[in-house]
């Protein structure tokens, strides 16, 4: 996942060829305010817990790694094919 913080606005963009998600959030990569900004943006849209959505790898960069409890990468897939913007 490539994340881009303090964006104009909060979205989950494309995937991109690398394989990487695009995310947008508005939080400053501060103190983990981006971290909790991409947890909660992909709870929602994945209609799972924010609990569900952890960071493993990449807290203080922009490429992340997420695990999301109870999904699967291509169930993730679907869910935000519809969401992507």
């Amino acid at each position: 996942m490539r994340v881009q913080p303090r964006a104009s606005r909060a979205a989950i963009g494309q995937w991109r060829q690398d394989g990487a998600l695009s995310v947008r959030v508005t939080a400053p990569p501060v103190e983990g305010r981006a971290n909790a900004a991409v947890g909660a943006l992909l709870a929602a849209a994945l209609g799972v817990a924010a609990s569900a959505v952890r960071v493993v790898h990449g807290e203080h960069g922009r490429d992340k790694l997420v695990r999301v409890t109870g999904l699967s990468l291509a169930e993730i897939r679907r869910k935000l094919e519809g969401e992507a913007r």
